[in-house]
Formats: structure tokens, C-alpha cells, sequence
């Protein structure tokens, strides 16, 4: 009688104990499966200055430790410049319930936004120049809800400076900007309130689509002395049209960012896009492991631009820069 009590109490040991093993076992194995995020991007054009954000975007992801291939699953759309396929590629990412949209620019941004309004599906910017006159931040820079991101915002003022000092008897600065875009809009008022500081008139031409660049370029190439460039995806798109007219003028253009320099554009106090992409990247990984949510987080600027020179257009156009001018340059490019 004793042996069979022995054995039922063994017996209820051992399978106490193999429940304790599998029990802890299902732990281990819970633990060790580590969520995969998945991140929609919407790109609203293919340029230079949005390809890299969206690469320094993910750069910055894999920074944080989210990385594709093991616990980060990237999907990237390109509206093409369109704002309707903005807002198509926005509603598509919402109802494949992805856990983050990534918006490039500021129609993706916007869109992005708008569609995710009515979910738990954070946006996070980038390259929004204005995100308070895009209705993504409050006047204080606080969020209008989970959206926030990083900001390109133009270095007008040390934009303007260098166009003095490379064409010391220079009065209008043209500018070509889409009409629709609110960055490009916000950014002229702040040209046009600034300028007369460094004795320059503003000439704006407004376009609507990129049919209107070439008649447009050639329309206030008359009445100018160079031209100066926004982040506006429209005109950047355009840029080649654009430098063929100016060139065949001798008429120089300033950039805005890296990659227009490198196009033929003579010099630009800019940002790199790259920093800004990782910088972004950065914030999206802290509001997908919820250290932060989006809506506590105001939006972000890289405080300091960089001069960029191409020395080679400058030359093209008969235009001799000064070498501590070039020396001081973050970097310099000397072909087209």
C-alpha cells in the first residue's frame, strides 16, 4: 500500500513539474519572439533631397535597433508628385493596419495625417518645411495630434547672405514655387520680409503643375539676376529644365539642399537630408517601442545648415568666388 502512495505522490511531482517546465518554457519562447513593426513610407516625389530622407529615415530606424530583416518590415510608395495618389497611398496604409506612416514632404505628410486621423496609427514627417502652416503643429510646435516628425525649414536669412557675397551688385531674386504647396507659399513671405535687409527685390512666379516650369522660367528669367531655390518638389523636380534656360543666360541658380548643387545649381545653405532622414528615423523608433507617443513630442530641426559650392557652375557662368568663400564650404563639387 505504501509503495502505490509513493508512486501516485511521484507521479503528481513529476507532472507538477513538467507543467512548471512548459509553462516557463512558453515564456521563454513568448519573450523571444520580438515583435515585427511594419512602417509605411509615402514619398511624395522622387528627388535627390527625398530619396535620402527616406534612406536616412530607415538608417535611423536600424540606428535605434528596428531593422529590416528581422523585427522591421519597410513598405515604400511614391505619389509621383500627385497629391490625389498622396492621399490613395495614405488610405491604403491605414487599412493594411500598418503601425507607423512615415510621410516625405509635405502633401505626404498632410495626407498621411488626414487619413490616420481616425486610428491609433501614429505619422511621422519629414521634410515638411512649415508643419505649422501645414496644420501638423500648433503655434507652439506641439502636435495636432499623433503626428509629428522633423522639419526642413529654410536657412533664409544665411541663404540670402550668400547670394550678397557671391554677386555683390545683385537687386531681384526670382523665385519659382508651386501655388498649392504651403511650404513653398510660408517660405516666400519669409523671403519677402527679409530681403530688403540685403537690398534685394522678390520676384515670384507661381506654378501649378510641371507642364508650367518651362513657360514659367522663361517668363521671369527676364526681369531677374538669379534665382533662388525652395524645397518645393514641384520646381526641384524640374530642375534640369530649369538650369538648361538659366545657363543658356548666364543667369545663376541657388539651391536649397546638397543634391541641387551637385544638379549645376552655384552654391546653397542647406541641410543635409540625409541627418535630418536619421534624425526622423530616430523619433519613429522611440513612439513604435512606446517610450514616447507622437502627440507628446514637438517636431524637430537640424539647427545648423552647411554651405554647399559647385565651383564648376560658377566657373560656367563666369562667376569668381572668393577662396576663403569656398574654404568655408561643408563640402564642394567641381563638375556638373
Amino acid at each position: 500500500m505504501k509503495k502505490k502512495v509513493l508512486a501516485v505522490v511521484l507521479g503528481t511531482a513529476m507532472t507538477v513539474s513538467l507543467m512548471a517546465c512548459g509553462s516557463k518554457d512558453a515564456k521563454v519562447a513568448e519573450t523571444s519572439e520580438e515583435k515585427i513593426y511594419t512602417v509605411g513610407i509615402s514619398q511624395f516625389a522622387e528627388h535627390g533631397s527625398l530619396d535620402n530622407c527616406r534612406e536616412g529615415f530607415i538608417e535611423g530606424l536600424k540606428e535605434a535597433g528596428l531593422e529590416e530583416g528581422k523585427n522591421l518590415k519597410v513598405e515604400v510608395k511614391n505619389a509621383a508628385a500627385d497629391q490625389g495618389t498622396a492621399k490613395q497611398i495614405s488610405d491604403v496604409f491605414v487599412s493594411d493596419k500598418v503601425d507607423l506612416i512615415c510621410g516625405i514632404a509635405t502633401p505626404s505628410a498632410q495626407a498621411a495625417y488626414n487619413s490616420a486621423m481616425n486610428t491609433d496609427i501614429p505619422v511621422i514627417y519629414t521634410a515638411v518645411t512649415d508643419p505649422k502652416a501645414a496644420k501638423l503643429a500648433d503655434t507652439e510646435g506641439m502636435p495636432a495630434g499623433e503626428v509629428t516628425g522633423t522639419s526642413d525649414q529654410l536657412p533664409i536669412r544665411e541663404q540670402l547672405e550668400m547670394i550678397r557675397e557671391v554677386l555683390p551688385d545683385a537687386k531681384k531674386i526670382g523665385i519659382l514655387y508651386t501655388t498649392s504647396e504651403v511650404n513653398s507659399v510660408s517660405a516666400i513671405e519669409t523671403y519677402e520680409k527679409l530681403a530688403e535687409d540685403y537690398g534685394f527685390t522678390i520676384v515670384k512666379k507661381g506654378v501649378s503643375q510641371t507642364a508650367d516650369i518651362s513657360l514659367a522660367t522663361d517668363e521671369i528669367l527676364g526681369g531677374v539676376d538669379c534665382l533662388t531655390n525652395l524645397t518645393d518638389n514641384t520646381v526641384v523636380n524640374s530642375l534640369a529644365t530649369i538650369l538648361d534656360k538659366t545657363n543658356e543666360k548666364k543667369i545663376p541658380v541657388f539651391g536649397s539642399e546638397i543634391e541641387q548643387v551637385k544638379l549645376g545649381c552655384v552654391a546653397a545653405q542647406g541641410i543635409d537630408y540625409i541627418e535630418l532622414g536619421k534624425q526622423t528615423g530616430k523619433m519613429a523608433a522611440e513612439v513604435l517601442k512606446g517610450e514616447k507617443k507622437a502627440s507628446e513630442m514637438k517636431y524637430e530641426t537640424i539647427s545648423k545648415p552647411g554651405l554647399y559650392i559647385n565651383t564648376e557652375a560658377a566657373k560656367n557662368l563666369g562667376i569668381t568666388l572668393d577662396e576663403e568663400f569656398v574654404n568655408s564650404a561643408v563640402e564642394s563639387f567641381d563638375s556638373i
